[in-house]
């Protein structure tokens, strides 16, 4: 009995076991496998077992280019392109035809000044008359140059008026090499432009309004732009002469489109929180259209004409005639060879004759410009001069010197005047004659003269005679007042192309006022028994 119990005892034994067994490999196969072959992973520490820690495999934080925050005047340049500049450029996508394709020039005139003025937050000033500083210019002074190819092409249009304005008023932009008063020089050009744009205001007034807003708009970047330079640049263009860089490291940063100019501090990386978003892009200009082609013919392009020209396609379609290409081609007589012919190579070579295609063609071209000037504005500033050689008196380079230029003259000397403004010149004693030339706002007192005045390109000039003066020419003056003397009454006074030109007479005694005589400008022409006659009109009323 006892035997029988061993033996249940065993085989229960032995079930547990096997029980025990297949539980056990069930667990196991249930497990995870990383867990189940490291299960000490979750007891022992990671340093212990030769894991490195997160902590200590995390990497250094690394610099991080953010870009730089635009300087204020640049901001506020931005906004100044991005509201009139680009409202009036979408009236004239209105207008279509030369004014869009004038416009799109303006707009690229403005991108260029804008990277001037980053230039000028990086770098230290370089001399004006470097070829560096004039490598800066260099892109704005040929947009400005474009816009008035456009108009010097187109002269007969009838929307020439409309280029003038523009082209008059491009000039704005060279006030960034005005010191110390750049606004008044934004509001002396924009008088310039309002003589053609009033044209264009009272011919559209009641026929097309859209072509009235377009000036005005264009008015209201003048004002814009004077605002704008009397909140950051009142006494003219500033450098970074403390800290800046090379003006041509700076220049070429521009131009490679560079927004940074040195690493901001490491950030660390924070758990659970993303990077800071970084500041809005600098706005492009790299999309605008390219410039147009100056050369026009009747109000087309030179790229419009001749495209079929230049069309690489007409190349290929006339290569795969194959022989049939050359059907057309003359045979050169061996009497005409030069490699057969020494005695052609010692004379003239053979002009080549043009066939029929080329002569067409280049009657299409029109020939190119000369070179033109730079304006005015873009000129380098040279010192002013007061100097008399031989017998001539030369006054030149003035910009309101603030006191009254006194010249000791002699009957035998000459005086030129040139590239003066806001001058007041008084000439004592007799000369022989004076000649002014591309000035502004001059102001002549002499007492007597042997010959003439000559006065060119200079608008807002005044002059007293106090004594005798033959005569006065006055040519491309817009705006006079010329006062005579009892001894002067005679003077013979010729004028061209002038406007706004008044003689003021002295009164009969000396306690009269003067009395203002405006001069001519409109003349009416009629034909009367074969020959034309020319008669000043008059406005009654």
């Amino acid at each position: 009995m006892a035997q029988n119990n061993m033996n249940n005892l065993t085989t229960l034994i032995k079930r547990l076991e096997a029980a025990t067994s297949r539980l056990e490999d069930i667990a196991s196969s249930t497990q995870d496998p990383d867990i189940a072959t490291n299960g000490a992973s979750s007891i022992i520490p990671a340093a212990v077992l030769g894991v490195p820690d997160q902590a200590t495999t995390q990497s250094p934080p690394t610099p991080i280019q953010l870009p730089e925050a635009l300087p204020l005047s640049i901001e506020g340049f931005d906004t100044l392109i991005n509201g009139d500049v680009t409202h009036f450029v979408n009236m004239s996508e209105g207008l279509g035809g030369l004014i869009a394709e004038q416009s799109a020039s303006v707009l690229r005139a403005f991108a260029a000044e804008r990277k001037f003025l980053i230039v000028t937050t990086k770098a230290k000033k370089p001399d004006i008359q470097s070829p560096v500083y004039m490598e800066i210019l260099k892109e704005l002074q040929s947009m400005i140059g474009i816009v008035n190819d456009i108009r010097v092409a187109n002269r007969g249009s009838n929307l020439f008026n409309h280029l003038t304005t523009v082209s008059e008023g491009i000039a704005m932009l060279g006030w960034i090499t005005i010191d110390p008063k750049p606004e008044e020089f934004v509001m002396e050009t924009l008088s310039s432009a309002q003589f053609y744009g009033n044209r264009v205001l009272k011919e559209y007034r009641d026929k097309d309004h859209s072509h009235v807003e377009w000036v005005q708009g264009f008015y209201r970047i003048f004002k814009s732009l004077s605002a704008y330079i009397k909140q950051h640049y009142v006494s003219g263009v500033t450098w970074n002469n403390r800290d800046g860089i090379d003006p041509q490291e700076a220049l070429r940063q521009v131009q490679a489109g560079e927004t940074t100019s040195r690493s901001t501090p490491a950030i660390p990386s924070t758990a659970g929180a993303p990077p800071p978003p970084p500041p809005p892009p600098l706005p492009s200009f790299d999309d605008l259209p390219p410039p147009p082609t100056p050369i026009a013919t009747n109000g087309v392009s030179k790229s419009k004409s001749i495209g079929g020209a230049s069309d690489m396609g007409g190349v290929f379609d006339q290569l795969s005639k194959g022989e049939a290409v050359t059907a057309g081609l003359k045979k050169v007589d061996p009497s005409q060879q030069t490699h057969k012919n020494p005695s052609l190579r010692a004379g003239a070579a053979v002009p080549p004759k043009r066939s029929e295609s080329q002569t067409s063609l280049s009657s299409a071209k029109s020939s190119a410009p000369g070179k033109r000037p730079k304006p005015e504005s873009m000129r380098t500033k040279k010192p002013s001069r007061k100097e008399l050689d031989g017998n001539k008196w030369i006054i030149e380079n003035f910009d309101n010197p603030g006191s009254v230029i006194e010249i000791d003259a002699q009957i035998s000397h000459s005086i030129l005047i040139s590239r003066c403004t806001k001058t007041t010149i008084r000439v004592c004693n007799k000369a022989n004659a004076i000649s002014i030339d591309s000035s502004s706002g001059v102001s002549l007192i002499i007492d007597s003269l042997v010959s003439s005045v000559d006065v060119i390109k200079t608008p807002k000039f005044e002059m007293q005679v106090l004594g005798t003066l033959p005569t006065i020419m006055l040519d491309q003056v817009d705006g006079a007042s010329i006062y005579l003397g009892p001894k002067s009454l005679k003077t013979e006074i010729f004028t061209s192309k002038c406007t706004a030109v008044n003689v003021n007479l002295p009164g009969r005694s000396e306690e009269d006022d003067y009395r203002e005589c405006p001069l001519p400008e409109q003349i009416k022409s009629v034909v009367r028994g074969g020959q034309v006659v020319s008669e000043i009109v008059e406005h009654a009323g």
